[in-house]
């Protein structure tokens, strides 16, 4: 009998989606169900691809919701200068102005391109911050980030010659609130703009976990395989994020709940998983 093979996918939801999906994985850990260390395979999407390198880092789990829960722990964020209602409607414009997923992918490209926003640098310094560490893991993890002129996915990993920091900091680049990522002279975006889990890409395994902070505004290509659970934010989580999952300074609250429903789901990932 051929061995199970397992991904854990992990989407997109802001500073807040990172610290309820790290919330959630400690929840389901501290209930004896580690999916982060048993996944053959981790996808990370925007929050994703933050959350995917931290529990890859070697740091615990227990120690990765307190950097989320303690503000003294807590990585320092920019506040991001944009109102969350005009973010979704320039969003929602741009979904409905054309319903061809490439041309959609380079409009939000455009959008980022022309946006006034922090410096390249500024941001980077949030995302080394955000990383215990900055080196690529030795797991199968792939990080899912944009072009921002062709609209083409980029899927890096460790194996990519990209550094991890650039890696996580295109895949969170949100067009309009972030600056467009360079690597190697090509500028990214948001993993997010082509899916906001990217779940396609663990097509074909076993067992897949999807921790969804956020739902996609956009096409969602469709994930084939064996067993499939998505966990969305429930609504004690939903309260705690509150309007603006942007907002630093919903993240101890959002954790806390995150961890209140891992902790409840238990049972039910267990099944999953074995």
């Amino acid at each position: 009998m051929s061995e199970i093979k397992r991904a854990l996918v992990m989407g997109g939801g802001g500073v807040a989606g990172i610290a309820w999906t790290t919330g959630v994985l400690a929840g389901l850990a501290a209930g004896g169900v580690d999916v982060a260390a048993s996944a053959d395979k981790i996808i990370g999407t925007s929050a994703g691809s933050a959350v995917a390198a931290q529990v890859t880092s070697g740091l615990s789990l227990p120690d990765l919701f307190e950097r989320q829960t303690n503000p003294a722990l807590q990585a320092p964020e920019l506040p991001s200068g944009v109102p969350m209602d005009q973010l979704w409607a320039t969003m929602q414009g741009v979904y409905e102005s054309t319903e061809d997923p490439a041309e959609q992918r380079r409009r939000f490209g455009a959008l980022a391109l022309a946006a006034d926003t922090v410096g390249e640098p500024e941001r980077r310094r949030v995302i080394e911050a955000r990383l215990p560490v900055h080196t690529w893991p030795e797991r199968d993890l792939v990080i899912v980030a944009v072009e921002a002129v062709t609209g083409e996915a980029a899927f890096f990993g460790p194996g990519s010659g990209v550094a991890l920091v650039d890696a996580v900091a295109a895949s969170c680049a949100v067009p309009g609130v972030w600056p467009p990522v360079t690597i190697d002279g090509v500028r990214y975006i948001d993993g997010g703009i082509r899916s906001m889990t990217n779940a396609d890409l663990a097509s074909g395994y076993d067992r897949i976990l999807i921790l969804a902070p956020m739902p996609d505004l956009g096409s969602e290509p469709a994930v084939t395989g064996g067993k499939v659970e998505v966990i969305e934010p429930d609504e004690a989580s939903v309260a705690a994020v509150g309007a603006d999952p942007l907002d630093p300074a919903v993240r101890g609250a959002s954790a806390k709940a995150g961890y209140a429903q891992g902790a409840a789901l238990v049972a039910r990932v267990a099944a999953l998983w074995s």
